[in-house]
């Protein structure tokens, strides 16, 4: 129904399409980074693939990311069917890349959940759904990653780096930083999440302290 306005959602469902239910993930490691703008994602995604001679894959997915814009200025529900359906669609690239080499993601399904719980419920933290609610589980569907490490830093800090990099800000980084709320929800939603759950890590110290931090992470969790 949206494409009837949107023309770009009708090439969004096209692409959806072509993609083979139940993906199946390769004999490869699959990990996951997730966490707000400004704790180190891009750094430390980078840092990785290239010590593990991995693959980088991001979503929303190249194919689509073009369309990011039209569809943030939609209603919310457009909005997070976009980077639903941007999941599933990353999921065909894990799979036949996790055929290949070890696959490093920035952001997948829980970014996707936690955004929508935040943006769904107002109020603070104690107003989320319990923490065992169904919202917080992975979708059965939707191929797993084998790790999803949680990048987090101090809120002052976060800011200050999102200050030096000088970028303009997405409409939901704006929102994060005019309201404490909001970011406290996102934050909380991701910690909730299960099967997989998400490991914490302090993005705080310097880049080659985090990058040990995580590469001892993986090799606890996956087979290398």
């Amino acid at each position: 129904q949206c494409a009837a306005w949107i023309p770009e959602a009708g090439d969004v469902l096209n692409l959806l399409e072509k993609c083979p239910e139940h993906q199946k993930k390769g004999s490869f490691p699959v990990v996951v980074f997730e966490g707000l703008d400004a704790t180190g994602k891009t750094t430390v995604t980078r840092s990785v693939k290239d010590t593990l001679n991995a693959v980088l894959l991001r979503s929303p997915p190249p194919c689509i990311s073009q369309w990011r814009a039209v569809f943030d200025d939609e209603p919310a529900p457009i909005k997070r069917a976009f980077y639903a359906a941007g999941n599933y669609i990353l999921a065909s690239e894990i799979a036949r890349a996790s055929t290949q080499a070890p696959v490093v993601i920035d952001r997948y399904w829980h970014s996707t959940a936690a955004y929508t719980i935040a943006t769904e419920i107002n109020g603070k933290v104690q107003d989320l759904p319990p923490a065992h609610d169904e919202v917080y589980q992975w979708p059965e569907d939707l191929l797993k990653p084998d790790l999803v490490l949680l990048l987090t830093v101090d809120p002052e800090e976060r800011v200050r780096r999102l200050q030096r990099r000088g970028l303009e800000k997405t409409k939901e980084e704006a929102e994060l930083e005019a309201n404490s709320l909001f970011r406290q929800r996102v934050e909380e939603s991701y910690r909730r999440m299960v099967n997989p759950a998400c490991q914490e890590v302090d993005a705080s110290p310097s880049e080659e302290e985090v990058l040990e931090t995580v590469l001892r992470l993986i090799k606890q969790h996956c087979a290398l």
